[in-house]
């Protein structure tokens, strides 16, 4: 089992959401995807990540800037950090994740790719239900029917057990990457071990 934490309000997360597909399809694993709430973890474990934003090392920050850059340029991707919303409020966007997820598996990945895109690529606001229904549009997905299913208490306290789950098991952050439940990774550069622990599954099965 592979299983990926994720919240669309952070660009490392855009990387490895990106970079597990083609890791996954190679391995021969199913990806599960588990929508988060990551603002809800920082609350909960890890509150450094918000003295770390008032406070910033000045030479931590401008190397972070450099290796999200490289990192995007080798993941083929358009990456820049949004100069008018930072952090975002993505809870409307994961719970329409979850929705999708329920009811309509197969579109989950193009809209959660299509919300990173928004936020990650061209500074679109994606707390603004404008975004989002502009997002819905792009995808082939009824905004109505978006709207609607997001304000569904089940699809609001799924999105809290899902991060309440992450943070039970270990988890601090976003993308958290779990290979047979027990075995975790943290981050997108941690991705060429997720692949030698599926190796070496592979190689112990066989």
């Amino acid at each position: 089992m592979l299983e990926v934490f994720f919240d669309c309000s952070s660009p490392w997360t855009y990387l490895a959401f990106h970079n597990i597909q083609p890791l996954a399809k190679e391995m021969g694993e199913e990806i599960v995807w588990k929508p988060i709430l990551v603002g809800g973890i920082f609350n909960s474990v890890n509150p450094s990540v918000y003295e770390s934003r008032k406070t910033p090392v000045p030479l931590k920050a401008r190397y972070m800037k450099k290796d999200l850059a490289d990192w995007a340029r080798s993941s083929g991707l358009e990456i820049k950090m949004p100069p008018r919303v930072f952090p975002v409020n993505s809870v409307k966007a994961m719970r329409g994740c979850l929705w999708l997820l329920r009811d309509d598996a197969d579109k989950m990945v193009p809209f959660a790719t299509a919300v990173f895109e928004a936020y990650w690529g061209r500074d679109l606001d994606i707390s603004m239900d404008a975004v989002l229904h502009e997002i819905c549009q792009s995808v082939g997905l009824d905004p109505d029917a978006f709207f609607a299913a997001i304000a569904e208490p089940a699809i609001k306290e799924q999105l809290k057990e899902n991060t309440d789950e992450v943070i039970a098991r270990g988890g601090f952050g976003s993308p958290t990457i779990f290979v047979d439940k027990t075995d975790m990774y943290f981050g997108n550069d941690r991705l060429p071990l997720v692949r030698e622990a599926l190796a070496r599954r592979k190689a112990s099965a066989a």
